[in-house]
């Protein structure tokens, strides 16, 4: 995933620009990097990010 105008997008084909992270397809695995915080952190970006893109990638 990356970051995209302060939205979480999934990068599936790995070709999108920026710093890049991953996360276990399994809603409870973003569920707890959201609580962590860890996007911004990992992404190194200022502020929250808008994960509810990424929801429909998760089982």
């Amino acid at each position: 995933m990356v970051a995209v105008e302060g939205r979480l997008v999934a990068d599936e084909r790995r070709r999108l620009p920026g710093r890049g992270a991953w996360v276990h397809p399994v809603a409870d695995c973003l569920a707890k990097a959201e609580r962590r915080r860890a996007f911004p952190r990992a992404l190194r970006v200022p502020g929250p990010l808008d994960a509810a893109p990424l929801r429909r990638f998760t089982t």
